[in-house]
């Protein structure tokens, strides 16, 4: 029986209060997110996390002092696990979690990994759509890690899946359950869908970055996913970028924009998450607690929020069949319906994972 390690990538979050800080630093210290100089980019850091600290600690607060972004993940990856020993019981299967930003880091899977002697790895981010600002920087961690760890085992790397069916279906899903309780709340009221994800620098995108086209291609598969099915007809949709730090201008049109837009037309709003794939600070307070506030000052005749999909039975049996499809292809793999190593970004998306 064959050993297979899967890794699991994700930003991570402080696990107290006193975490805040020391988590913003190594967020802000990450050359994928500030693009300066070694020493300018340490005290840039220090400066932001300094800044924003108790702003962080107050959002934490709200949410018991702590993110809940590992025991989540924790249950994705036993989920994870549990479905690719339905599906392909020949293989002895380990699912193990590297967060970028804080524990549990790269170098504690990479240890549990050795342990276990897989005779393959497979690199799988729960960020959907591919940026090197996360699966980028999340990849270039492990390799260092498994370096350090003297790990030389064929590995596989799982760059994005943006319209991956089980995802979308997921998606697609809670959003006609939130649209269905949008209607019964203001029946009278035109639902305005809002597809969130967390925005990035415009000079992001612009480097090339496919972030945003990926996105952009989630929502199209999530809107086709819903074409003709009668509790949503007749909603408008816009897609939008929430949690804008910082003095830089970013992609948009902002999400909180678009909240108080539809909100002063008296709309019934649905707000569905599509880059979070678990719940943390910007699903339970930013989107929760703090554009629910925006959009009934606004006037919003109601405020509905798809949960992300965490261990949805659709989202995870679709993880597993794309672990099990490249199975032994080695190198970097893209795509949703159908897994090769293909790009799916179009050349113009320069900094593609795929790009030559």
């Amino acid at each position: 029986m064959s050993r297979k390690s899967i890794i699991l990538f994700n930003l991570g979050g402080p696990d107290s209060l006193d975490a805040v800080k020391p988590f913003l630093k190594n967020l802000f210290s990450d050359p994928a997110i500030i693009k300066a100089p070694g020493l300018v980019r340490w005290c840039l850091a220090r400066f932001i996390s300094s800044r924003r600290a108790p702003l962080a600690r107050a959002i934490y607060a709200e949410m018991g002092g702590r993110s809940p972004i590992v025991p989540e993940t924790e249950a994705q990856a036993e989920a994870l696990v549990k479905s690719l020993q339905e599906k392909a019981p020949q293989h002895e299967w380990q699912a193990v979690i590297a967060m970028r930003y804080w524990h549990p880091f790269a170098d504690a899977a990479a240890r549990a990994v050795h342990e276990f002697g897989p005779d393959e790895i497979i690199l799988l981010p729960l960020y959907p759509q591919y940026s090197t600002t996360t699966t980028g920087s999340s990849v270039q961690d492990w390799m260092r890690a498994a370096r350090e760890a003297e790990i030389d085992v064929p590995t596989t790397t799982i760059c994005c899946y943006a319209d991956e069916p089980g995802f979308v279906m997921s998606l697609a899903a809670g959003t006609i359950e939130a649209v269905r309780r949008a209607r019964e709340t203001a029946p009278d009221a035109p639902v305005h869908v809002l597809f969130s994800a967390h925005g990035l620098p415009k000079r992001v995108i612009e480097s090339g970055d496919p972030y945003q086209w990926q996105v952009e291609r989630t929502v199209a598969a999530v809107r086709a996913a819903l074409d003709g099915d009668v509790s949503v007809d007749a909603a408008d949709y816009v897609t939008c970028y929430q949690s804008r730090v910082g003095p830089l201008e970013w992609i948009g049109p902002a999400a909180d924009a678009a909240i108080e837009a539809a909100g002063k037309a008296g709309a019934a709003i649905v707000v569905v998450p599509v880059a979070f794939v678990s719940e943390h600070s910007e699903t339970l307070v930013e989107l929760d607690i703090e554009y629910r506030k925006l959009a009934e000052k606004a006037g919003a005749a109601a405020y509905e929020r798809v949960p992300a999909v965490g261990t949805g039975l659709a989202f995870i049996d679709g993880l597993a069949r794309q672990v099990i499809a490249v199975q032994g292809r080695g190198g970097i793999q893209a795509g949703g319906k159908k897994v090769s190593n293909t790009r799916v970004c179009p050349q113009s998306q320069s900094c593609c994972a795929l790009a030559e």
